[in-house]
């Protein structure tokens, strides 16, 4: 079995290509690609590490030579740059995950291709349940980049070229210190303040209502949908815990063992695209096998953990 995972030396992408280094059966051959490598999928043995432009039809041309049977695509320019960006977020987060879509169904037809799509699709979220069948109305380009690949994701999966699933994941965490471009910073800043005993400038309100995820529940995720029939429905939306940021913090309170010193802002827009979300109808990904964080306090020390 030949696996191709993208944006690997990324927060999501590294967790995923330990895991496949470690635990996948059959493998023949993993291939990590991602602009550059300089964290930790590095230094994992028996890997290809191909570093490489997505949006380069020559890069792309070498990295498909042999073809694949599954392919991770993790790799995106981050929803507060794209927006910033708009020429290069349209290059990396529509045009690239196309082309590796048709590229992948011409070297297997067939082949299973899982994409990391976002709760951005669905925008400014008025229903008081969100499930796949909620309608999306996308409020950043992020969004509608991720949305028009489920789209042509789903009709290549309706063609019977690829085998896709997409995921739409909320925002992961806890996501490294010094990343930046995220939105949804603010989440995973959160764990590494009272993790380390210093204060923390929430921008949202302390009854701002989030969706939560550690990397190792979306890592669970990812290889739970790489083996889903080829039948199964061609997005999905992920069990995410919705809690509020007071909520979070007693639970990290818990795990840490010491009281935390917040101050609570009011940012009405960061409040408006993570802090105002309803609750989740997951089961029909639990149906299929997929699981997310048990609670918040497991969520809290995996994040810390740093899994």
């Amino acid at each position: 079995m030949r696996v191709l995972v993208t944006g690997a030396d990324g927060f999501l992408g590294s967790g995923l290509a330990r895991r496949l280094a470690n635990t996948a059966a059959g493998l023949s051959r993993l291939t990590l690609t991602d602009r550059r490598f300089v964290g930790k999928s590095a230094q994992i043995a028996g890997a290809d590490l191909m570093p490489g432009d997505l949006t380069q039809s020559d890069f792309l041309d070498t990295l498909f030579e042999p073809g694949f049977d599954i392919v991770y695509h993790l790799a995106s320019m981050p929803g507060s740059q794209a927006e910033a960006e708009q020429a290069r977020g349209h290059k990396i987060n529509l045009v690239a995950p196309l082309d590796l879509a048709w590229r992948t169904a011409a070297s297997r037809r067939g082949a299973r291709f899982v994409f990391a799509s976002s709760i951005a699709v669905y925008g400014d979220v008025a229903a008081e349940v969100i499930s796949e069948a909620t309608p999306t109305s996308p409020g950043l380009s992020y969004g509608a980049h991720k949305l028009m690949t489920e789209i042509l994701l789903t009709d290549l999966a309706r063609r019977g070229e690829l085998s896709a699933i997409s995921l739409r994941f909320p925002g992961l965490v806890a996501r490294p210190r010094a990343e930046s471009g995220h939105g949804s910073a603010f989440m995973s800043q959160i764990f590494h303040k009272i993790s380390a005993g210093e204060n923390f400038s929430s921008p949202v309100p302390a009854l701002a209502r989030c969706w939560w995820m550690s990397r190792a529940a979306a890592v669970e995720a990812l290889l739970q949908a790489s083996h889903l029939q080829s039948d199964a429905p061609t997005v999905l939306l992920p069990p995410a815990l919705c809690a509020s940021m007071a909520e979070m913090v007693q639970a990290i309170e818990a795990v840490e063992g010491r009281p935390a010193s917040i101050q609570w802002g009011d940012d009405t827009r960061l409040t408006r695209l993570f802090g105002a979300m309803p609750d989740i109808d997951a089961s029909l990904a639990r149906s299929l096998g997929i699981a997310g964080d048990a609670d918040l306090q497991s969520l809290a020390r995996a994040a810390i953990s740093g899994d």
